[in-house]
């Protein structure tokens, strides 16, 4: 072959790459050179991160090329703004990394997976570990390969904060928040008289308002696992990954991580930190704050990295920095630290978290009276959290489920809420770090959980709970006197298809025989109505059966109205809705058709007065999907002025490091 077909051989390929493609050989590498962190990353001046190098040799398939055979003499160099390219090791201060060689498959699209006709990739690599860059501006890495071809990524060190405005952040995360569920539970939870509302959210009384928008590296949908990286990282990544760029290499612990805000803020200033959730702890967005690997679903070995480190995960990763322990840790999934088969290795993950100097609690009551001077780690159930309206509204709905933390087979009807677990996270974090600071992230994380299978009330209960969690922060906040030292920041991951279309009398969709004319108990427009979630001062709820705990102001006083909200959702399985509330626990709106047949059809014990509402997902999905849409950001405090406008979900962890001004040290090194 010529130099000039080799050539032309070469830019076809890359056209292929470029195009848009339902599988993909690897979602951040179109091109058969690539180069992680890849084009378009940003950085803090020293923060960590690692670079991946790969070049693929497709042995069949449209893009096989080189007969199978990767280079092996592949180089990359780091150009500083318009100087020279130096060799990667030269530049870093490293030994050249050893070579490293694996294959892999993929199927090129869905014609080819009907047909279960892969195509086969071998691989070779390099990776340097733990690197920084110092000076801010713009970097290119040129990546070499087979004599012809580069891969170019484009790096940005962006010029940090100088000034340390906030002396503390607190991050909630209203996991799957959009903007519409937000107005749907103003609409349930606050009086309004004649259109105008009586009292307001209080996420609408905080100082700056803004949007950031939520596509992932590879796709425009995103799961939470990247979406939380962009947010605590500054960098985009693929949908499962933690903290790390996707490679394709056979084990999810070696691929190209970087630094989060929590494990630079613990490095840089040694302030307290806390995480807080009402998920199983080792979910995606409370896992994202230290935990790295391409694959979130390898619970148990997020948990021994808060305790523990990646480079103990995996000794050949030389990576040396870490959450260090963070001092609070409340949530779900006991599970994960029994001695049993889903605890890392078997081990007793309580023993070594007390082995490590925690006071480890199991419900609300020991949660209370735990001391402030000590480290805390909290597990209040298996699996996820009591939802809000269970606890609150529903309570026997808690019995008979074997969940109890502590393994012994008995229920955890004693749970504490998003807002007892955050007011005790700033209570240990201000007692043992004043001077410091302190980073705090708290997680309503069943506003994601209940939408995902179509329990809008128990998803409004929890953003509900958020706000009242919120504004129970400030309040506290200001009586420690560090509401003008703490940036207070509200946002999601990213979100789902719901909206309120109109109000629905659940009597009437209840008494119909026939699925259409159910559906003409749904009312728009002029017929919608009002609001039915609340009562006037002074009465009592209609239906007396129903429990009522200190709910506080702001939540609906009647959760079952004759005449409720409809409300629907743009992804979902095949499924029937009546719009009334579901009295014994969350929704399971579709099941598989057999054991044989795992395709999803309608659940007929689930709004069985309803009529079926087809899907629009794939028959396989039993539940809702994430959408597009960007989400809101609300904060309040010293630096709340920076998270005003529209800006990438990857901007909120350069505005949250501005506000702490990490990375100013690193920057006057240069």
């Amino acid at each position: 072959m010529s130099f000039v077909s080799a050539l032309l051989l070469a830019s076809s390929l890359l056209a292929q790459g470029a195009s848009a493609q339902y599988y993909k050989r690897l979602g951040s590498c179109p091109t058969l050179g690539c180069v992680f962190p890849p084009d378009q990353s940003d950085f803090l001046p020293g923060q960590l991160f690692d670079i991946r190098l790969e070049v693929h040799a497709p042995v069949n398939g449209s893009e096989a090329y080189n007969g199978g055979v990767p280079d092996e003499m592949f180089a990359l160099c780091i150009q500083e703004g318009e100087g020279a390219c130096v060799g990667a090791a030269e530049y870093f201060g490293q030994e050249e990394p050893v070579l490293e060689q694996w294959s892999f498959e993929y199927y090129e699209d869905l014609f080819a997976e009907d047909a279960d006709n892969t195509t086969a990739v071998n691989v070779a690599s390099k990776a340097y570990r733990a690197v920084s860059l110092f000076k801010p501006g713009d970097y290119l890495a040129k990546l070499t390969y087979y004599n012809i071809s580069e891969t170019v990524a484009n790096w940005t060190v962006r010029a940090p904060s100088t000034e340390r405005k906030a002396k503390n952040v607190l991050l909630f995360i209203g996991d799957g928040m959009t903007q519409s569920m937000i107005t749907a539970a103003r609409l349930i939870g606050h009086k309004s008289i004649n259109g105008r509302y009586q009292s307001l959210m209080q996420m609408d009384q905080m100082e700056a308002l803004g949007h950031q928008m939520t596509h992932s590296l590879d796709s425009f949908i995103t799961d939470s696992a990247n979406s939380a990286t962009a947010l605590y990282t500054g960098r985009k990544s693929s949908v499962n990954a933690l903290n790390v760029y996707a490679d394709s290499s056979p084990t999810p612990f070696d691929d190209p991580k970087h630094e989060t805000i929590a494990e630079m803020f613990r490095r840089e200033i040694g302030g307290g930190l806390g995480i807080v959730s009402t998920a199983v702890i080792g979910d995606a967005t409370p896992a994202a704050l230290c935990a790295h690997t391409r694959d979130r679903d390898q619970l148990a070995a997020v948990v021994y990295e808060y305790l523990y480190s990646a480079e103990e995960l995996n000794a050949t990763l030389a990576w040396p920095t870490s959450c260090q322990s963070p001092d609070v840790i409340f949530g779900g999934g006991a599970e994960l630290f029994l001695a049993e088969e889903d605890a890392f290795e078997g081990r007793d993950m309580y023993a070594e978290f007390a082995a490590h100097g925690y006071n480890v609690v199991h419900n609300k009551t020991a949660l209370a009276a735990a001391a402030n001077d000590t480290k805390t780690l909290g597990i209040f159930s298996t699996s996820n959290m009591a939802k809000w309206l269970d606890r609150q509204v529903y309570p026997t709905n808690l019995q008979n489920k074997a969940n109890s933390p502590t393994g012994d087979g008995s229920d955890a009807t004693d749970q504490p809420g998003l807002k007892d677990m955050t007011l005790k996270a700033i209570d240990i974090l201000n007692a043992n770090y004043k001077e410091e600071g302190w980073f705090m992230m708290a997680e309503a994380a069943s506003i994601d959980k209940m939408m995902h299978v179509l329990d809008y009330d128990r998803a409004l209960g929890e953003l509900l709970e958020l706000d009242d969690t919120i504004r129970a922060t400030l309040a506290h906040l200001k009586a420690l006197g560090e509401d003008e030292n703490t940036l207070v920041v509200v946002t999601a991951d990213h979100g789902h298809g719901f909206d309120v279309f109109g109000g629905a009398d659940t009597m009437y969709v209840a008494a119909q025989e026939d699925d259409r004319m159910k559906r003409r108990g749904v009312g728009i427009y002029v017929n919608s109505g009002l609001s039915g979630y609340q009562v006037a001062e002074g009465a009592s709820p209609d239906n007396d059966t129903l429990v009522y705990g200190e709910q506080g102001p702001n939540f609906p006083v009647q959760w079952a109205p004759r005449y409720a909200y409809a409300a629907g959702f743009a992804a979902n399985p095949d499924h029937r809705e009546d719009y009334s509330v579901n009295t014994t626990g969350p929704r399971l709106p579709a099941v598989a058709v057999s054991e044989e047949d795992e395709d999803m059809v309608v659940n007929a014990y689930d709004n069985p007065d309803g009529f079926v509402v087809n899907g629009t997902l794939p028959v396989a999905y039993d539940q809702g999907v994430h959408s597009l849409t960007d989400v809101s950001v609300f904060a309040s405090g010293p630096g709340s002025e920076a998270f005003r406008g529209v800006y990438n979900n990857i901007d909120i962890f350069f505005k949250l490091a501005g506000a702490l001004a990490l990375g100013s040290s690193a920057a006057e090194r240069c």
